[in-house]
């Protein structure tokens, strides 16, 4: 079977998976779980196939029109060269282990067969954006993983969280799509073909004529797709949706689509330093603004998914200073330890039987309970805070490498501002990812909440994945020597000083947290929580945590039950209650936004009704105001009939005779 037959099949299986689920679910229950797996893992055994035909080597094209466009042809192409085949078997692998969880995780949920499928057309609509050489059919993936994310996130639409969830989602990445949409029509004409290789020969011999409007127009979508700044506010209220969801959406799916697209185009965006100054300022707030937003939040799921946010600015960071290596790199090592994070901070709240106890203010050391999940995202998060020799610690180092090196003018692919915005902020933002991966670790594992009840030990499907997952979270990072030939050649090799400064931020982050929780820990201890603001000795921290509780309502769902020991508090001080609230940016949305077009579409509704219906009406009732006038004439009465005939007739008679006489 030839490499491109192959490849085919690879999005192909999960898509029928996906149809045979769908149809199949209500009449033959029996075989949901067996199509929700079996796909999937055939799927990704000829991912890694396909890998190892592939080899690093040169790419593997394929391309046949569809049909005739009369004007920029579109093809069913495939384009796959070695970072490709890696990110496919990166979203395999992710999605063989969500399904194979979720049959455990949600084995008692009545819409199992839908979401099953919902999960395979999702993996499928990414392996096609993976592997399509044409910009079109990339972009019926990208579209297909929207809807299916609304879906998904809208999973428990019995809640208003999911159903207000669901449709942010869709919303907001549609916001990005429309620009998006546009700048791929205008390149697909600079170019005259939406072919990705021809769209690079032409880049590169220069003949784009609008290179910096494109890019801009297409940053926008990515914007959207991988939740950076200013649209990246969906993303931690998609936490509504299940778990193993979270986990497919954040590690190798939907938010990993915009990183790969910029990947894929590169060249396109080098061609503009300004929109490369663009997406380094766009990487920068959205890698600080996260982080800082992450170690407020009680929640451990919306900890996690601004977790995601800042760990794909580091990835469009790299992107910024024209290393898509290091870029990629991130991407796979990011997706192992993150989908082990969501997956083990499921095990965590299936242990407390329910969705809505996530909130780490209300864990109670749960290491004896669930050993297989603290193990395993103990490793996750050592890998997320970039401690040597995790995963995390390679992938990010390179990513801050190629910043130093662009900043200090080693490098000619992007403008030396760029390297700076990007290794300033990613060293600042490694600080925090440390402290607020150690606040969830000492909150989920050693924290001091109320007993929940026991459930039980998970099933095995649950934490067996855990396990396997933990291994690429573990050595992944190791492979960095035999990477370069799969993307551009370019060393991964962390460089010294930034590998250095990014340590010992990460271990500075760690040991503050560390300090910050044993000190609020020993005064929540001798301070009562209800006498803390009188208390001499009182911190910021506990005293903000007591006007939260007095206050909770105020507050919302963020801190109903502060912990006083959390140490998020005390190192943030206040701005805390900002950070807590994703700094208002959904307020202020609501605002500028939201507000004005409700208030606008009530305007057109006032008009609807009082103007426009007036007339439509207005039109009616003269037709029925006539019509009444004519019914009465007609009242069946043949003498009535003939005397208005009579009396007609002497009238027209009268009228012409004078006519006639001229008076």
């Amino acid at each position: 079977m030839t490499t491109t037959t192959l490849a085919v099949l690879v999005p192909l299986l999960p898509f029928l998976g996906a149809a045979a689920g769908l149809l199949l679910g209500r009449t033959a229950p029996g075989f949901v779980r067996p199509l929700a797996v079996l796909p999937t893992l055939v799927s990704l055994a000829l991912a890694v196939l396909v890998a190892a035909r592939q080899g690093g080597g040169p790419a593997v094209d394929s391309a046949t029109e569809l049909t005739p466009t009369g004007s920029v042809p579109v093809e069913l192409a495939l384009h796959i060269d070695g970072f490709a085949a890696l990110v496919a078997v990166l979203v395999g692998v992710v999605a063989t282990g969500v399904q194979i969880y979720s049959t455990g995780y949600l084995r008692d949920d009545p819409r199992y067969p839908s979401y099953a499928a919902l999960v395979s057309l999702f993996t499928s609509a990414m392996l096609l954006v993976v592997y399509s050489g044409d910009l079109i059919v990339l972009l019926v993936g990208w579209e297909v993983m929207g809807i299916c994310s609304y879906f998904l996130v809208g999973h428990y639409w019995e809640t208003p969280e999911a159903r207000a969830a669901s449709l942010k989602a869709f919303l907001v990445t549609k916001l990005g799509d429309v620009p998006f949409l546009i700048g791929l029509f205008a390149l697909g004409t600079d170019a005259g073909s939406f072919r990705i290789t021809r769209i690079l020969g032409t880049t590169a011999s220069g003949g784009l004529h609008h290179p910096t409007l494109i890019a801009l127009l297409l940053l926008a979508g990515v914007a959207g797709k991988s939740a950076q700044f200013p649209l990246h506010t969906w993303l931690p209220d998609a936490m509504a949706g299940p778990t193993p969801v979270s986990a497919l959406i954040h590690a190798a799916t939907m938010v990993a689509a915009g990183v790969y697209f910029v990947a894929r185009l590169l060249p396109v965006f080098e061609a503009s330093s300004a929109a490369m100054v663009v997406l380094a300022v766009m990487a920068a707030v959205t890698m600080a603004g996260s982080a800082l937003a992450a170690l407020a939040q009680d929640d451990i799921k919306r900890v996690l998914a601004y977790s995601t946010i800042g760990q794909l600015g580091y990835m469009t960071g790299a992107l910024a200073v024209g290393d898509r290596g290091a870029a990629v790199f991130h991407l796979l090592a990011h997706g192992a330890f993150k989908a082990l994070l969501f997956l083990a901070a499921g095990v965590l709240i299936h242990a407390a039987g329910t969705n809505s106890l996530a909130a780490m203010s209300r864990m109670k050391d749960l290491r004896a309970r669930v050993p297989d999940a603290y193990w395993t995202m103990t490793v996750a998060l050592l890998s997320l805070a970039a401690i040597p020799p995790f995963a995390g610690f390679f992938s990010k180092e390179s990513v801050l490498g190629a910043a130093e090196h662009t900043a200090t003018g080693h490098t000619g692919h992007a403008p030396g501002a760029a390297g700076w915005i990007v290794l300033v902020s990613g060293l600042v933002t490694a600080l925090l990812t440390a402290a607020y991966a150690t606040r969830l670790w000492l909150l989920a594992f050693r924290g001091h909440g109320p007993e929940a009840p026991d459930h039980g030990r998970q099933p095995l499907s649950m934490n067996a994945v855990l396990w396997v997952l933990a291994v690429p979270s573990l050595a992944f990072g190791l492979a960095y020597r035999e990477l370069p030939g799969w993307f551009d050649g370019r060393s991964l090799t962390p460089a010294l000083t930034t590998s250095v400064l990014g340590t010992g931020l990460a271990l500075a982050g760690v040991l503050v947290t560390y300090g910050a929780w044993r000190h609020t820990t020993a005064l929540a201890a001798r301070v009562p929580l209800g006498a803390v603001a009188a208390h001499p000795e009182a911190d910021a921290g506990l005293v903000e945590a007591e006007a939260i509780a007095t206050h909770a309502a105020a507050y919302g769902s963020v801190a109903y039950a502060p912990d006083p020991a959390d140490p998020g508090r005390l190192l943030l001080g206040p701005l805390h209650r900002h950070a807590a609230v994703g700094f208002h940016l959904d307020a202020l949305y609501e605002t500028l936004f939201v507000r004005p077009v409700a208030a606008a579409a009530a305007l057109v509704r006032f008009l609807d009704r009082e103007v426009v219906e007036t007339y439509v009406l207005g039109a009616g009732a003269v037709p029925r105001l006539f019509g009444a006038a004519v019914r009465r004439a007609q009242t069946g009465n043949v003498q009535t009939y003939v005397s208005a005939l009579l009396a007609g007739t002497v009238v027209l008679t009268v009228a012409a005779l004078l006519v006639a006489t001229g008076v």
